[in-house]
Parts: C-alpha cells; structure tokens; sequence
C-alpha cells in the first residue's frame, strides 16, 4: 500500500512550509498519504472470494436463525441499507442488552487492519464468530449454529458448492469464511476523494480547504491509507483525554486485550469512508454531528480549538469521501424444518 503516515512533526511542516500549495501539489502530497478504493474486489489470506461463498455469505449474514432468539443477524447491527452500521449509539442484542460499543461500519471493512475498536479480531472471519456467540449480541453457540445449517438441505449443499472437495463443509470456520468472503464484496470505490486521487476535478473550493486542513492539522497522522483510518491504534486523548460523556471510563479499549499499560484507552483510528451515513460517533456513539466529531478530535488528539469555519472545511472535506455504495440483494434463505432448533425466549 502506497501512503506517508505523517507524524505531528510533518504535519506542522507542511503547515509552515509558506504558500498555500497548489492544486497539483495538493494532489500529490494526498496521492503520497492515502489510496483510492480499488475497483476490484480485494484478494483474503487463507481465503477464496468465490460466487458460491460469496452467496453463501450473504445468506448467513442475512439469517436472523443463526442467533438463538431467531430475531438478530449480521444485517441486524451491520445494516447495508443504512452505511453499514445501525444508527445507534450502541447496539441492541439477545435479551434487549445494550452492546458497550457503537457498531463499525461493515463497508470497506477489509481493509482494515484488524476487526473490532480494540483490534480483537485479525481479519473479518475471525469478527464473524464473535457477535453470534457474545452474550449480549447473538447468544449462540457454534454447535447450535452447525445444527441449525445442517437442518436445511439447502444450506448443506451451499456449503458443498463453495467448499468443494472438502468431507465435511458445514463447519463454524466454513460458516466465518463464507461471511467474510461476502462482506470482502462490500466496498465503495469511486469517490469524489478517489476521482480526486486519481486526476479529477472534483472538489470544490471548500473541500480542498478541508483536505488542506486535515493534512497540515496533523489529522492525516492516523487517518491514512485507503480507508483514511483503520490502520494503527492511538490513545483517545492524545494530547487532550474527553470527558467520560464521551470516553467512558470503563471502556480502556485495546487493554482489555493485550493487558498493556501503554494500551489504556488506546482504540483503532476509525476509518472515515462514508463518514457521513455512519454516525453516531466514536466507540461510544455519543456524538452525532460530523461537525461535534471534528471539534472533538481536534482538542482531544491535536491539542487544537479549530474556528467553526475551518471545522466546516474539513467536515465538507469528509463528505467527499461517500462512496458508490453496492446495491445489495436480500437473499432468499431456506425454510426451517423440523429438525432447526426452535428460537428460544430471550
């Protein structure tokens, strides 16, 4: 991948280096920090984007079955109608529970460094076997799951189909394999950022004020790559920590998982595609204005007051950054038969 993750030093740098820089060098200092959206479908470790898994994917994204209630999918928190996400400030699973976390958006998740705010998971597969078992999100069980794929014939030979050869394809890492090979599909290319990228005239004088501003602010610091964040992991409050209003204090993020010091507080940067269809913001979803969002950022990780005008640049910026989003087909799933395990009463 083709990028320059700024440090603080660079991105003051380029904010003395004198005249404004024109359009052309604008478009080359960007070309050098972010990427555009490939066009292709991208290629997975360990993994076969193929029709038959990708199909088979949807159908398990899709199946509200594969949670012990009968009532929660993939789709459930991770909604394609809606950004990706659910437009909660945090998800509702089993039982009617309120998740800790704001839900990630689902699109360009791929090219994410790893899965989940805290990085949990290395790739989409290894997401795709934590809400269905989390308590307070699917509640199930991996046997129960393959009890109830294996109760429809039609699920079985899916399974055949996009792994063949295999004695026993119905398995809970085929299950994860398959919904990673679908949600690998659900990428958005073709932004007016990315015809920018790629030689376009296509923001306007605003938004190139906001690019300006998000590289030479030091924003680009951790907001970089092609899914302009979702690369590294940064404590929120770099420079300034936010109130507990918007950084709970019983959420320490990465810590939870590596039990390192240094980790406390520490999140994956949020990745910004299609910003603007995914508030609420931040791991606590607490915040719903692109424009909050950026003030926020600015005190807590820059040390900086950014004046409502330059705020409304880089949020006129963000929005470039929507995508062409996939026109995504509710499959038709099998119907349950008498061996399907009966949803239960949350």
């Amino acid at each position: 991948m083709r990028h320059l993750i700024l440090t603080a030093t660079t991105a003051l740098a380029v904010a003395l280096a004198g005249p404004v820089l024109a359009d052309e060098d604008l478009r080359a200092l960007a070309n050098d920090i972010f990427d555009p959206i490939p066009l292709s479908i991208p290629e997975l470790d360990g993994n076969i984007v193929s029709r038959p898994r990708v199909d088979l994917g949807a159908m398990l994204f899709f199946d509200p079955r594969m949670s012990r209630s009968g009532l929660f999918s993939c789709q459930s928190c991770h909604n394609v109608g809606l950004g990706g996400v659910d437009g909660l400030e945090t998800s509702i699973g089993h039982g009617w529970q309120r998740g800790p976390r704001n839900a990630p958006t689902v699109y360009n998740a791929v090219f994410n460094i790893a899965q989940f705010w805290d990085g949990r998971a290395e790739d989409l597969a290894a997401q795709a076997t934590g809400p269905v078992q989390a308590g307070v999100e699917m509640n199930n069980t991996p046997d129960r799951v393959i009890e109830t794929l294996t109760s429809m014939q039609a699920y079985v030979d899916a399974f055949a189909e996009a792994f063949p050869g295999e004695e026993d394809p119905v398995t809970f890492d085929n299950f994860a394999l398959a919904i990673e090979a679908f949600e690998a599909t659900l990428t958005t290319p073709n932004s007016r950022f990315d015809q920018f990228l790629n030689g376009a005239d296509t923001l306007d004088e605003e938004e190139t004020r906001g690019l300006r501003a998000f590289i030479d602010q030091g924003c680009a610091s951790c907001h970089a790559g092609v899914n302009i964040g979702g690369e590294g992991y940064y404590p929120f409050g770099l420079v300034l920590r936010p109130g507990a209003d918007v950084l709970p204090e019983g959420d320490r993020g990465r810590f939870s998982v590596t039990q390192t010091a240094s980790d406390d507080y520490v999140f994956r940067a949020a990745p910004l595609r299609n910003i603007e269809l995914t508030a609420p913001y931040f791991h606590s979803g607490v915040v719903w204005s692109l424009e909050e969002a950026v003030a926020v950022m600015g005190v807590s990780q820059l040390g900086a007051e950014l004046a409502d005008a330059q705020i409304g640049d880089i949020a006129a910026f963000l929005r470039t950054l929507t995508g062409e989003i996939p026109e995504v087909v509710h499959p038709v799933l099998p119907p349950s038969t008498d061996a399907t395990p009966r949803p239960e009463p949350m």
